[in-house]
């Protein structure tokens, strides 16, 4: 009897918050806790209650109530942990969520997932070395993983450990040896991210090398072009990756002109915008075109541009 009783109630909660009624969940859910400390399930709808709410300090308190718990369990659920992780993801607060993650590993030191979910956090948070600790322990595991390799190869990149992490990658290269051209964008990503665009181009003229028909290989080395200043070279690059795919011509052009911009280029960019609407005459087009006119002082030139916006359906 007692039990359908309990049972009733925790639909009645699950039933309040598919309607949004969240204050209601509330009222319900801190009495059901009260009643039945022990109910799990309802004490996670009851602290969905509260952030859906907006009480978000509530709803981390529950679920920190529900992680000791999980925590001191052989068998790890995880479900108060994933969304703590989820929470201190959406708010940044990376502080947080390396503290949460340092205390699921300390009670599951060989978990995969945890270690993983760890190694991001501190990737997150800037301790690029500690994330290269765990990774290297995740590859210990399963040195067969290309992911880990990758994951290990980013973090030693932030750590300053550039032809190490040129290995890792390599290695993941090897290990997923069908598709070697993935793991190379991925390092080439980092040097364009570090402004190292010469290593970048190196890497990019592998990607093309092992596969030559995907045109983001293309639009990627144009940009790093851009950035060493071989204006040219880039242009060049981009028509490539539009004669692999002209349908998405105009997207490409348009990615062209704002890389042009940004490094200050205007009159090349007002070429590629032109290039872009001349293959789709989407508004977005005209807006980035304007803005380039604007860029090389032609205020007049953009406000036409602007009107003409106006005529497009």
């Amino acid at each position: 009897m007692e039990a359908n009783k309990k049972t009733r109630k925790i639909d009645s909660l699950g039933n309040l918050l598919r309607q949004g009624k969240y204050r209601e969940a509330i009222i319900l859910g801190e009495k059901i806790h009260k009643s039945y400390p022990e109910e799990e399930p309802a004490l996670l709808m009851l602290s969905w209650a509260y952030y859906d709410s907006g009480d978000k300090a509530q709803a981390v308190k529950y679920l920190n109530i529900l992680l000791e718990r999980e925590l001191r369990r052989k068998v790890f659920t995880g479900f108060a942990f994933d969304e703590l992780v989820r929470i201190y993801k959406q708010e940044k607060d990376f502080h947080k969520l390396v503290e949460i993650c340092e205390r699921a590993v300390t009670a599951q030191p060989e978990d995969v997932g945890l270690l993983t979910e760890l190694g991001n956090a501190y990737l997150q948070s800037g301790q690029a070395k500690k994330a290269c600790d765990i990774y290297k322990k995740l590859i210990v595991i399963e040195d067969d993983n290309p992911a880990f390799y990758c994951h290990w190869g980013e973090a030693l990149f932030g750590a300053g450990l550039i032809q190490e992490s040129e290995k890792a990658y390599m290695k993941a290269s090897k290990i997923d040896s069908d598709q070697p051209d993935h793991y190379y964008f991925k390092i080439a990503v980092l040097f364009q991210q570090a402004e190292n665009h010469l290593e970048a181009e190196r890497f990019l003229n592998k990607c093309i090398s092992v596969n030559s028909a995907n045109p983001l290989y293309y639009c990627s080395l144009g940009d790093s072009l851009v950035g060493l200043g071989q204006i040219p070279q880039a242009l060049k690059s981009y028509k490539m990756a539009v004669r692999s795919d002209n349908t998405r011509a105009g997207a490409y052009y348009n990615r062209l002109g704002h890389v042009l911009m940004k490094a200050n280029h205007f009159l090349e960019a007002v070429e590629a915008f032109n290039s872009a609407i001349a293959h789709d005459a989407a508004q977005p087009y005209y807006l980035s075109l304007a803005a380039a006119y604007k860029g090389m002082g032609l205020v007049d030139q953009a406000d036409k541009i602007i009107c003409e916006i106006g005529k497009i359906r």
